[in-house]
């Protein structure tokens, strides 16, 4: 009886403890599976506290000792040298000196790059602080970087290996920075600000070697960017994007998107850029003319590219409603692609037209070729970049070569044709449809620097040292911002609740005043 008990009481207990048993593997086969998970992709963690404040101090102090060795005034800001310079050019007024003549569009440009590029950011509803913040972060270190690559390529001394700096150096520093902003709409809200800081180091370098090769080598005329800015910018942006590609985006579904107030933001953004885009385009064209020119096309491109974008979006709803996101980005495409063209003689109903066609493909780009792009080739662009930059500016590139390859004297005059193209030195002799050619193969170089450039820097970014976002932390200010508590709401019914129990409150006390008196 005792060895059968023994027995019972084994048979009952031995289930008990193998499944214990199998417990304790399965949970030390999870402890190794984590450890293995963590070495070889660690998870993602949105502390920078160390990797932000490092980057910024290590790379201003790289700024200050660089500006040190290098950067000079030019003839027109150093003291001396204007002084020199007025008594050589027989210039009496200080009124001649370039800043006067160049600040305004400087103060357009800069609006646009620090107001109109970070509010147009704005549209998702829990994301405006990075939006905008990022956006000014990564502004002010590029333009550093800027005005030194430029310099390298553009203005050094080979005497004095001085870069010497003017108001249009600061000009073209901000051109700069524009298409590591554009590069940021297609990243905007999936990466960390140190990243971005990677981002713009990467994107000045790439396009100050770019805008060299279309602008000095291939000699190519880009006044607006079309090519250098946009093109490079739009291409550099996905193809950043492309690599970066999150399978679980959509656990961040509900913050990808906007509400009210936050697309009226953005929208006070585009109002920006639409209205300082003529000064964006003409910056840095030739006085006279030229710039005249350059600010009469490109208004009416955009006032036409207006036009096509509320009608289009009218028409891709059933009941003729408008969506705020075409009219935000597709009524600012005209701007984009009139940047080569802008400063030619597409003569003002050839703008119109270029506007015109710009609101239907950038419309139509935000309601098919975006969805595709992220259905088919894992393409996520949060801001569509696709359809406002890359595309219009590659479209703006190739008009530009049409125009400049139909350019004659009859049209320009032969000075004018000189001027216009700046056909001098070793250009001198080079034909209308050479010039048409090289146009078309600068927005090529563009489309190539972009699209190579942006895979090369993000697998760089794929490194797990940059404190991105978990793909269910996406698009949200609290991930690397202090957010102020959202204001307590108190139904109607309970405030007026509380309201009459204060004002009881108040009617016994002086009741109670009244019977001691």
């Amino acid at each position: 009886m005792l060895t059968a008990s023994l027995k019972s009481q084994l048979s009952e207990g031995l289930p008990e403890e193998r499944s214990e048993h199998r417990q304790k593997k399965v949970i030390k086969m999870g402890n190794c599976c984590e450890r293995a998970a963590n070495f070889f992709g660690p998870q993602k963690n949105t502390y920078i506290r160390v990797s932000l404040p490092a980057v910024c101090f290590v790379w201003q102090i790289a700024m200050v000792v660089l500006f040190g060795v290098f950067i000079r005034y030019d003839e027109e800001s150093d003291e001396k040298g204007w002084n020199e310079f007025k008594k050589s050019h027989n210039i009496t007024s200080n009124i001649e000196n370039d800043f006067y003549f160049r600040y305004p569009s400087f103060q357009d440009v800069h609006v646009m790059i620090f107001v109109g590029f970070g509010f147009l950011m704005t549209f998702l509803k829990r994301y405006s602080f990075g939006g905008v913040g990022f956006n000014f972060l990564i502004a002010a270190f590029g333009l550093q970087w800027a005005l030194l690559m430029q310099g390298w390529f553009h203005a050094l001394d080979p005497v004095t290996g001085k870069i010497t700096i003017g108001i249009e150096s600061l000009i073209n520093a901000d051109f700069c920075c524009a298409g590591s902003l554009i590069a940021y709409g297609a990243l905007l809200g999936k990466v960390s600000p140190v990243q971005l800081m990677v981002v713009t180091l990467f994107g000045v370098t790439l396009f100050a070697v770019e805008e060299y090769i279309i602008l000095d080598l291939f000699h190519c005329r880009d006044a607006g960017g079309a090519m250098v800015i946009h093109t490079f910018g739009g291409y550099y942006g996905l193809a950043i994007s492309w690599v970066l590609y999150r399978p679980n985006l959509n656990l961040s579904k509900r913050l990808n998107g906007s509400v009210y107030h936050s697309d009226l933001f953005a929208m006070i953004g585009a109002l920006f850029l639409w209205m300082f885009w003529p000064s964006f385009n003409s910056a840095i064209t030739n006085h006279g003319a030229g710039q005249h020119r350059t600010v009469i096309n490109t208004y009416l491109a955009l006032a036409s590219c207006v036009l096509t974008t509320f009608a289009i979006s009218s028409m891709s709803q059933k009941k003729g409603k408008l969506d705020m996101v075409h009219i935000q980005n597709a009524s600012l495409a005209a701007g984009v692609a009139m940047g080569t063209a802008a400063e030619l003689m597409i003569t003002p109903y050839g703008s119109i037209i270029v506007g015109f066609c710009c609101g239907i493909i950038s419309t139509f780009g935000y309601l098919y070729v975006t969805p595709f792009l992220e259905k088919k080739l894992k393409l996520q662009d949060t801001c569509g970049i696709h359809n406002l930059h890359a595309v219009p500016g590659m479209l703006g590139g190739f008009v530009g070569a049409i125009v400049a390859a139909t350019a004659t004297e009859e049209i320009y005059g032969k000075e004018g044709l000189i001027e216009t193209f700046d056909l001098t030195g070793k250009f001198e002799n080079r034909t209308m449809s050479t010039q048409g050619g090289y146009q078309a193969a600068g927005t090529c170089v563009a489309i190539a620097f972009g699209l190579v450039g942006g895979v090369c820097v993000g697998f760089i970014l794929r490194f797990p040292i940059w404190g991105d976002p978990a793909d269910d932390f996406c698009f949200d200010d609290e991930a690397y911002w202090e957010l102020p508590e959202d204001e307590e709401t108190i139904p109607p019914v309970l405030e007026y609740n509380n309201h009459m129990v204060n004002k009881h409150h108040d009617t016994h006390e002086s009741q109670f005043s009244l019977e001691e008196s």
